[in-house]
């Protein structure tokens, strides 16, 4: 090797001067590449940064575990209340009901034809008992918070139809040998306004504020039950009263109906349209889901009539359309309605018949108005 070729080979392989110690006085800190100087200062976190952050989520989460708490509790108590309210509702419904049910055995009991006084008074006696164990029930039952007022106005109901029951039996009890059935009617009246009361003071004393109640809670989903133990008014009426204890005694005597008695049909009509059908000429009628028929039934005698039945009958392959009701208590001289809903399953297109039964009442003679056969066609 030549002295030429060390001089060659004679170099520092880094070929820069080697950097100042930091520890050295007066030397200056490396020098930022040019890059990062035109970028900016740059944001350096705390070294206690993540600490801190995890405290902050630490805080965050138990906060939304609280909020959680808190909403899933207070649904848990709204849905609690409501359950209490839902579970009175039942327990003073179910009673609600079953004196509704009594109101109505008593409205069949006084319109059964040849129903005898000491039928009569049997059967009174053992409603009197059903009714006061239904107030014994009522007065038993533990209502939830401001229910306990309409609770009461449900009772005071009940009461009512219990003294009502026992002065109906007293007043039938007092009035077997009297003479004068408009004596008799007027003696009967005064229990029996009772009945009448007693729907009014469960609308007005128990369902109206339980309402009331419902919406000062908050309570939505939910209906104060109803109770009405009047069937229909003519109970409550003196001269169908008189009518009825005038009907009673005769059939205790054993007697037989006497004077002029009898029921027969005023008139058909197709509802909603109100057509009414003739028996000589065939009437068109169109066949909708609403369809229905209104039969008058007049009481074309001098007493009064219970427990009339109508049927309508439409013939229809392979059963025939069949509608019955039954007209609790008519008046002499009154007319009253029923309705059979029957609806589009009719026979279309072709010529039928709407026939119209009410069963004679005893002591009947002329039947002719008691049946009657209308000429129709149903249409779409």
């Amino acid at each position: 090797m030549s002295t030429r070729d060390e001089d060659i080979l004679d170099f520092d392989f880094f070929d820069e001067e080697e950097s100042p110690s930091w520890d050295e006085p007066g030397a200056s800190p490396p020098q930022e590449p040019e890059r990062r100087r035109r970028g900016g200062p740059r944001f350096r976190p705390p070294r206690n940064a993540t600490p801190l952050l995890r405290l902050i989520a630490l805080v965050a989460l138990g906060i939304l575990v609280v909020v959680i708490l808190v909403v899933w509790a207070e649904g848990c108590t709204s849905s609690a209340k409501r359950d209490r309210y839902a579970d009175y509702f039942a327990e003073i419904g179910a009673i609600g009901n079953a004196s509704a049910k009594l109101g109505g055995q008593l409205g069949t009991l006084l319109t059964t034809p040849g129903l005898k006084q000491e039928d009569l008074d049997a059967k009174l006696g053992g409603y009197v008992q059903i009714a006061e164990n239904q107030v014994q029930r009522a007065e038993e039952l533990r209502p939830p918070g401001a229910m306990a007022d309409p609770n009461e106005g449900a009772v005071e109901a009940l009461r009512y139809r219990v003294n009502g029951l026992t002065g109906l039996q007293r007043a039938f009890q007092e009035t077997a040998d009297e003479t004068d059935a408009s004596v008799a009617g007027e003696q009967l009246l005064e229990p029996a306004k009772r009945f009448e009361a007693s729907d009014i003071i469960w609308t007005d004393s128990f369902q109206v504020p339980a309402e009331a109640v419902l919406q000062d809670e908050g309570i939505e989903g939910l209906t104060p039950p109803s109770s009405e133990f009047v069937t229909t008014g003519d109970l409550i009426a003196q001269s169908a009263l008189a009518a009825i204890w005038q009907r009673i005694q005769g059939a205790s005597t054993g007697g037989t109906p006497t004077g002029l008695h009898g029921s027969g049909i005023a008139y058909t009509k197709a509802l909603p349209s109100g057509q009414l059908l003739s028996l000589t000429t065939e009437t068109t009628i169109k066949a909708t889901d609403d369809l229905a028929f209104e039969v008058g039934v007049e009481d074309t005698g001098e007493s009064q009539e219970v427990r009339i039945k109508v049927t309508l009958t439409i013939p229809k392959q392979p059963d025939p359309i069949v509608k019955t009701a039954v007209i609790p208590i008519i008046d002499p001289g009154e007319t009253k309605v029923v309705t059979f809903k029957v609806g589009a399953l009719v026979p279309f297109g072709e010529k039928t018949t709407v026939k119209v039964d009410v069963d004679p009442v005893p002591g009947e003679t002329n039947l002719a108005n008691n049946s009657y056969e209308y000429p129709v066609i149903f249409t779409l």
